[in-house]
């Protein structure tokens, strides 16, 4: 079965960096796009970055120049890596994957931005 499992999340002061993953298995990761998404307390989870099977990135306008979205195939992995962190930052980061036109996400992982 699909499972996407992620860490990486903390604790952290405004401007400083973060490195989140996601582990995937139960399906051909190199053949998927991946994303990662993001839910602060209060509102809608949004889309912070994908990245095709191709390699081919986009960023929600929120992170881009500060998050860095990569994925290694040999590992059935997925990162963000995230610096400048500012306190809109903070939420629960899920990775999420689409097969057979089924939406599969992670248990999530907090991140806290804060002085």
């Amino acid at each position: 079965q699909v499972q996407l499992v992620e860490s990486g999340g903390g604790s952290v002061q405004p401007g400083g960096s973060l490195r989140l993953s996601c582990a995937a298995s139960g399906f051909s990761f190199r053949n998927r796009h991946m994303s990662w998404h993001r839910q602060a307390p209060g509102k809608q989870r949004e889309l912070v970055a994908a990245i095709t099977s191709g390699g081919v990135i986009n960023y929600a306008d929120s992170v881009k120049g500060r998050f860095t979205i990569s994925r290694d195939n040999a590992k059935n992995t997925v990162y963000l890596q995230m610096n400048s962190l500012k306190p809109e930052d903070t939420a629960v980061y899920y990775c999420a994957v689409s097969v057979y036109f089924n939406d599969y996400w992670g248990q999530g992982t907090q991140v806290t931005v804060s002085s």
